[in-house]
């Protein structure tokens, strides 16, 4: 279980290559070693996300883990929790993709919603059903601002988001009762692997400094974040914004 200063003994990582969230669990690591379960697609950055996390003092569990199967999800989920309870998941998993390609390219379009909204949603069914059982724990979803209110320059990753979004907001409320904590983080612009080559946004932020935030989230059991924190004033401005004059925005 999480400890009185909010350090949990294991993690599980949906999306075990994220930037993200290697970069949450080591903050974590770095008050005490854990047990950490890694889920994601075989592949070279997994091997070595392990090997460095081992290397932190961490015991890793690597699992098989793709996206786009959701059927084999609640599989997946069960096997992390098969060695033990976990303190803290994470659904850390997400495609970017072209922004003009996606909503002129079907399959590219299915990819983006079956990765960043039936995927996430399969997850968190399946999560919300260990934590609830197990009592106790934390479930953060790596949401975004593009959710918040979709724009013209990428609405179809965009709405992924916003589905998204919505699912875990109403988790939170659902396994509220059940003493499971539920997080939604609205990272604006981070500079990853993902964004690589693209031209940074006003308040965009690096991997480790939405790490901080996410920790900082759980130990103080917030519900809902942004990532810088300024975030939230900024798209709470621009929700109200008549459509009229939003599309003219340079966003």
């Amino acid at each position: 279980m999480i400890d009185a200063v909010g350090n949990p003994q294991s993690v599980l990582v949906l999306g075990g290559t994220s930037e993200i969230g290697l970069a949450v669990v080591e903050r974590f690591a770095g008050d005490r070693p854990m047990r950490v379960v890694l889920a994601a697609r075989p592949s070279r950055r997994l091997d070595e996300a392990k090997a460095r996390l081992e290397r932190g003092g961490c015991t890793v569990q690597i699992l098989d883990f793709d996206a786009r199967a959701p059927r084999s999800h609640a599989d997946v989920v069960a096997k992390a929790f098969a060695e033990g309870d976990i303190d803290v998941t994470l659904v850390a998993f997400g495609v970017l993709g072209d922004a003009e390609r996606a909503w002129t390219d079907v399959e590219l379009a299915i990819e983006l919603a079956e990765v960043n909204y039936v995927a996430a949603v399969s997850c968190g069914v399946a999560l919300a059903s260990h934590l609830k059982r197990q009592g106790h724990g934390a479930l953060v979803a790596l949401s975004s601002v593009a959710g918040e209110r979709v724009r013209r320059s990428n609405f179809v990753y965009g709405s992924t988001k916003a589905g998204l979004d919505g699912f875990y907001t109403g988790l939170t409320e659902a396994l509220r009762p059940s003493g499971v904590l539920v997080t939604v983080v609205r990272p604006g612009f981070v500079r990853t692997r993902m964004t690589d080559g693209m031209k940074p946004a006003p308040l965009s932020v690096t991997a480790d400094q939405v790490a901080e935030v996410v920790v900082e989230a759980v130990r103080k059991r917030r519900e809902l974040v942004w990532a810088p924190a300024p975030l939230r004033a900024v798209m709470s401005l621009l929700r109200h914004v008549p459509r009229s004059v939003f599309r003219r925005l340079p966003l």
